[in-house]
């Protein structure tokens, strides 16, 4: 706590000079001891770890011994099949982890290369990686804090440290300022210098209280080196989902072979068909369409101006529930603007400033000429205050260096932070004008009369009450009130330290920095769509809550809190009131971390926006990181999993409805594949119960699986958005992907299509035969040939009544004819391939031999075409009652 301790002491304790510095015999000894002064990187994932996470999966491990079991037995066409499942899936992962998380090295890069030091009794300028604890650092207005100090020298020192603590406006610094208390933000810490901030104006000396890793910059550096990365939902309910088929799929091979044992079935032929079991009962190309599914996704989100960085991100905009916002940057422009002014006893909106009105063309003229700031329409310079000031005059097409060749500049006496004054004399024709700024307590201390339409009036108790009246209003607004005024002079000979006194009152500015325009619709829509945007700032808590209230995220000022009483808090208690909050102000980046968790232990999915070095941590630990890609630092787009390139508020509400429309779409596909391989396991389980013939090979299995099915599953993952989609309340994080009775969907729709195939497979084996009776259902001791077409038939029913199917999961309320039956067309694309490729298996001899099917005639097409349907009619006669009961 270096802000706690005098010079004398800090000198003793660094064992350093002030006067000469330190020795370079002696900065050596530091280096070895200290190390250089930049920040460790993090070292990056091998080839082989990223594949290693990316099989690191039960449904893969299930795959994997498959693969290598059908191998040994011979059924080498199987294996390479799953193969290459498993191939895809890989490098589909590893291309987009490949992207390695650059936060580290970001933060590095935000160091300054050059600092100037006092070494041997000299100043010298060194690369800032030489500096050691100890060194004597000098700063200067637009250089770089090159390591954290403890200043003890300043003149008029402002830092801008937004990036770091997320106040809007430059800290004023001063070395005599010396806190007793134990716990002071970094924002309030008035003696320290951080690492990476910008000093925008004055000038200092301080000594190097920590370099490198031991930091402000530092400490957040390990924040982000010590999260760890958390499964998305999703991922989670896949690896859950990918656990139950796993054992019940051991569970069926189990049953079915004890079972083909005891009917007197030879070992070998029942463990074969035990595999086919295990392959029926695993979606094999799931893991690959959810990741394929992702990456389209990700390109849709890049033409709503979003970045993603991580697939799974995708998939997590659509749960989130609470945005923590960053509140400078991300909710507001910012850019420092003035949005009222005061004169002649009114408070008006700047936009209606007359300059043709002699006292509010001297209020512009005094905050023009009395400011250091540059402003062009390319560039501006300088304090955002004065910044502020001349881009009111900017507006007019009034700007400061025309104004300074009509108004030279004689004297002036620069800003101070004890005075809070900055006072210029400039020529006016034959005269001479004192124009006077600052706070508005210490410039009426040195007014003795008021400008009120256009007469000097005596500065009465009245005529202050009413002007600290208007103050106090652009206060409450949490508006950054100015005040201006001027004296004439005849001659320049007057003493300097009279200046500042007799002044005459000319009138207010309040500035802010505004909210952007678009952000107060899109909080609005979050709200009404059960989204809770929460506002996380380091400026002052009525500033922050001002913003707020404006733009609707809190309505009370209970709802706000300082950062210090988080301290204060435990885990527990700030869970207990974390729900009633919507303003945190004040905050560092721990504290950020720490809101952040306790909203995700309440069970919430939390997404962070920022674009400082303070947001990095919170960013990490968030279940999404928002940041801006246009004023974001590049620390805070390494630690994010998205980021905004228009960096606006608002992209961040359509991507949340894109991440639902394709969570929604993946969860399609899930429950497709499902429900398509119920019917497999089904079909399989109840033809080796009764004793038949198996209805289907394992090939035909995987085809059905990896072909057929996965055409309709990954046009289902592109289908059209729901409009009505940010009607809906977020989804519960923990709710099942079979929860509002879409599991008994999955179990009837697979049961319909088990039993279907069973038909074809039963119809297939008379029609052959020529039987007519009905019983027994399944012709015992039949031909090979028999058994071949039977198969073959199944095989058909079951891959097309599929695809059809596939039209059924677009909506679980809506008909396809109320959809559109062309509104996805890569869905109904993907039916007529299917069906095409069903038909070239079964009708080009070298593919018949390899799956061992049977060519089809026409009477066999129509009896598969009719049965294939059928789940397509069932479906839409359902829905139908559905609408029927919701109207009535």
């Amino acid at each position: 706590m270096w802000y706690k301790k005098d010079t004398d002491t800090i000198v003793k304790e660094l064992e350093t000079d002030i006067i000469n510095g330190l020795s370079s015999e002696e900065v050596k000894k530091r280096v070895e001891k200290f190390g250089e002064n930049k920040l460790a990187q993090k070292g990056k994932k091998s080839l082989l770890k990223m594949l290693f996470a990316q099989i690191n999966d039960a449904m893969i491990y299930i795959l994997i011994v498959a693969a290598v079991i059908s191998f040994a037995l011979g059924e080498r066409s199987d294996a390479i099949v799953i193969a290459i499942v498993i191939i895809i899936n890989a490098v589909v992962g590893i291309i987009q982890e490949s992207k390695a998380e650059k936060s580290l090295e970001a933060l590095k890069k935000l160091s300054t290369p050059k600092a100037i030091v006092k070494r041997n009794g000299e100043m010298v300028e060194v690369a800032s990686e030489e500096l050691v604890p100890g060194d004597i650092v000098i700063l200067d207005a637009g250089r770089y804090v090159p390591c954290d100090l403890r200043l003890i020298e300043t003149a008029n020192l402002k830092i801008e440290e937004s990036a770091l603590t997320g106040e809007s406006v430059p800290s004023d610094k001063d070395s005599t300022v010396i806190s007793d208390e134990n716990a002071v933000p970094l924002g309030d810490q008035k003696n320290m210098a951080f690492m990476s901030t910008l000093t925008t104006y004055g000038r200092a000396v301080g000594i190097a209280t920590g370099t490198g890793m031991n930091t402000e910059i530092g400490k957040i550096a390990k924040m982000l080196d010590e999260s760890e990365s958390e499964l998305t939902p999703l991922q989670k309910k896949l690896a859950e989902l990918g656990k139950i088929l796993g054992f019940g799929a051991l569970g069926i091979c189990i049953v079915m072979f004890i079972v083909g044992i005891i009917q007197g079935r030879e070992p070998f032929e029942m463990f074969l068909t035990a595999i086919s079991l295990a392959v029926a009962a695993i979606p094999e190309g799931l893991p690959a369409i959810v990741t394929i599914v992702l990456a389209v996704g990700v390109q849709k989100m890049i033409k709503q101006n979003a970045i993603v960085r991580k697939l799974p991100a995708v998939e997590t905009l659509g749960a989130v529930n609470i945005i923590c916002s960053d509140k400078t940057g991300t909710l507001t422009q910012n850019k420092m603007t003035v949005t009222k002014f005061y004169i002649d006893n009114q408070l008006k909106p700047a936009s209606e400033l007359n300059v043709d009105n002699t006292s509010e063309k001297l209020l512009l003229d005094n905050i023009m000429l009395c400011n250091d700031a540059t402003y062009t329409g390319s560039s501006q310079t300088g304090d955002p205050t004065e910044i502020a000031l001349l881009a009111m005059g900017a507006k007019y097409n009034i700007f400061r260096d025309d104004l300074n060749k009509q108004h030279e500049r004689i004297d002036e006496i620069p800003f101070e932070s004890d005075r809070k004054l900055m006072t210029t004399v400039n020529k006016y024709d034959d005269k001479y004008y004192v124009m006077t700024k600052g706070a508005i307590d210490n410039l009426l201390k040195i007014c003795s009369s008021a400008l009120i339409n256009g007469e000097v009036v005596n500065l009465t108790d009245d005529v202050k009450a009413s002007i600290m009246e208007s103050s106090n209003k652009m206060s409450d607004d949490a508006l950054r009130v100015l005040g201006s005024a001027y004296k004439i002079l005849t001659s320049t000979h007057i003493d300097i330290d009279e200046l500042e006194s007799q002044l005459t009152f000319i009138g207010l500015v309040g500035m802010i920095d505004p909210p952007r325009e678009e952000v107060k619709d899109s909080i609005k829509l979050c709200r009404s769509s059960g989204i809770k945007t929460i506002m996380i700032t380091g400026d002052h808590k009525n500033t922050a809550f001002a913003i707020a209230k404006e733009l609707g995220i809190a309505e009370d000022e209970s709802q706000a809190i300082f950062g210090m009483e988080l301290d204060n808090m435990s885990d527990e208690e700030l869970a207990s009131k974390i729900d009633n909050l919507r303003v945190f102000a004040r905050v560092s980046p721990e504290h950020k971390v720490k809101i952040v968790k306790a909203f995700k232990a309440k069970g919430n999915i939390v997404s962070m926006t920022g674009d400082g070095v303070n947001d990095a941590p919170s960013l990490k630990a968030a279940d999404i990181g928002v940041a801006m890609g246009i004023t974001g630092t590049d620390v805070a787009k390494g630690a994010s999993d998205m980021i905004l390139t228009d960096d606006n508020f608002s992209t961040i509400v359509s991507a949340i409805e894109e991440g639902r429309n394709i969570f929604n779409n993946i969860k399609k596909s899930i429950i497709f594949l499902l429900s398509c391989n119920i019917g497999e396991i089904l079909a399989l389980f109840v033809s080796i119960l009764m004793g038949w013939s198996a209805p289907l090979k394992p090939i035909h299995i995987l085809w059905v699986n990896l072909i057929t099915d996965t055409l309709p599953a990954l046009s289902l993952g592109v289908d059209p958005g729901d409009k009505d989609v940010m009607k809906e309340k977020p989804r519960d994080p923990k709710e099942s992907l079979f929860a509002h009775g879409t599991g008994i969907s999955v179990l009837l729709n697979g049961a319909l299509i088990g039993f279907l195939t069973l038909a074809a497979f039963i119809i297939g084996a008379k029609v052959y035969t020529g039987e007519t009776s009905i019983f027994p259902l399944f012709p015992k001791d039949i031909h090979p040939n028999t058994l071949t077409h039977a198969q073959t038939m199944a095989f058909v029913v079951l891959s097309v009544s599929q695809l059809f199917h596939s039209l059924n999961m677009r909506n679980p309320k809506k008909s396809i004819f109320q959809l559109g039956i062309f509104t996805n067309k890569y869905l109904i694309a993907a039916l007529l391939v299917g069906i095409f490729l069903q038909d070239v298996v079964i009708t080009i001899p070298f593919l018949r031999n390899i799956f061992g099917v049977f060519d089809l005639n026409m009477r066999d097409w129509l009896l598969v075409g009719i049965l294939s349907i059928i789940p397509l009619v069932v479906n839409e006669i359902y829905k139908l009652f559905r609408r029927i009961a919701q109207r009535s």
